[in-house]
């Protein structure tokens, strides 16, 4: 079969198809140690509001036709994009209507037609480039440009904390955007790390974006006002010159796949007139369901007194584990300030992350290899291949038996 340049980009193997292969494969045939995918955790509480609020849609019948049986706007459901707005504006002042809202089919879809929207060649035959300020970031950024070399990023400044931790920081001194830049973009908590930008990161990198008239996109994935997984005090900011990107999938329901992106109108526009051509109009199952949860503050309650304790918890619980079944290794462990992640740091490992990624698979535990979150880094750079990511999400002994196998293949590496 012969395949346009299109097909062939996206039908190769590529990091996020490994994760998702592997994801899939360990959820149909069970038994593996699963500590490679994203998935969220089910938290009883969590899903017995979800099944409450879904029978109470099925049972009534113009509910259940708005959920599955109409088309929804191309923007998605308006009367979700019209709640969302009122939160917001309650919370923070923000001033938006639902033509500042566009939802998009999950927001891996949401960003390969965001930084497509932005970037690639242009009609005048240059080419233009989403800048990433801090990396390691997200693992699904690095493939969504329908043409290669759409990403350029920045080493960060390592700081090494007590504990055997460390934490990323944006330096600021090489970062310097370039002409061919589009946008600045950056994810908070960041994936896979669980680093949290500072406020006052976020004020400088807004500068920046304002400088050099380019907006600053910000994955909001995980954090405020919804499903509020980090643990450090911060302020959600948006204003014209900032996309703001959120999730419903991290509160549960990640299967429903529904991405949320706040912006000035005329992006709303665009991403808009995306949806109609690739998709005639988005799912409306995740902003029903949860409409009458968010306009009521339940939504926000249980982000904030059940979501956010459960991660807490856990993430210290896994970063105890991890001191206790990495013992005798030479590791340090990114500070845990969110997300659902422990970035694992191995300095001078003498195998690369992947071939370390092979090893554990074969025993049963499925991590992710650190290179694979290093989207637009062109220099060489040791740590990208001494670092995996695996996540804390998954049931107590699952997590503690994974970390364990970790400790056991590199203590024989040593």
């Amino acid at each position: 079969m012969k395949l346009s340049a299109f097909g062939q980009r996206f039908s190769r193997h590529t990091g996020t198809r490994d994760l998702m292969d592997d994801l899939g494969a360990a959820m149909a045939r069970g038994g593996s140690l699963m500590l490679g995918g994203g998935n969220p955790a089910y938290i009883p509480e969590i899903e017995a509001c979800l099944r409450g609020e879904l029978a109470r849609i099925a049972a009534d019948t113009q509910e259940f036709r708005r959920m599955a049986g109409n088309y929804a706007s191309p923007a998605g459901e308006e009367r979700f994009r019209d709640t969302l707005a009122e939160v917001l504006n309650e919370h923070y002042g923000w001033g938006l209507t639902r033509d500042n809202i566009a939802l998009t089919a999950g927001s891996q879809t949401g960003f390969f037609q965001l930084f497509n929207l932005l970037a690639g060649p242009t009609a005048e035959g240059e080419m233009r480039r989403i800048l990433l300020p801090l990396t390691p970031e997200y693992i699904g950024y690095a493939d969504t440009g329908v043409t290669a070399g759409i990403f350029t990023s920045r080493r960060p400044e390592i700081e090494l904390l007590d504990e055997r931790q460390f934490k990323y920081r944006v330096d600021f001194d090489v970062l310097q955007p370039g002409e061919d830049v589009a946008a600045i973009c950056v994810s908070r908590p960041t994936n896979p790390t669980g680093n949290v930008l500072t406020d006052a990161e976020v004020s400088r990198l807004t500068a920046v974006a304002k400088a050099h008239d380019v907006p600053l996109v910000i994955d909001n994935a995980y954090g405020m006002p919804f499903p509020q997984i980090v643990f450090t005090d911060i302020t959600l900011t948006w204003n014209p010159g900032i996309i703001l990107c959120m999730s419903l999938s991290k509160l549960g329901l990640p299967a429903l796949r529904c991405g949320i992106v706040i912006a000035r109108e005329e992006i709303v526009d665009a991403l808009t007139g995306m949806n109609a051509v690739m998709s005639l109009a988005v799912p409306s199952v995740g902003p029903v369901l949860l409409q009458r949860l968010l306009g009521s503050g339940e939504l926000l309650r249980l982000s904030r007194e059940v979501i956010r304790p459960w991660y807490r918890k856990r993430a210290e619980q896994a970063l105890g584990w991890v001191h206790e079944q990495l013992h005798g290794c030479d590791y340090h462990v990114h500070r845990p300030e969110g997300a659902l992640f422990l970035w694992l740091w191995f300095p001078g490992l003498p195998i690369t992350s992947q071939v370390l990624y092979e090893r554990l698979k074969a025993r049963g535990v499925l991590v992710i290899s650190g290179h694979h979150f290093f989207p637009g880094l062109a220099e060489d750079w040791a740590h990208r291949h001494e670092c995996i990511r695996v996540t804390y999400s998954q049931d107590e002994a699952t997590v503690r038996e994974g970390l364990r196998i970790i400790g056991e293949e590199v203590r024989k590496l040593r």
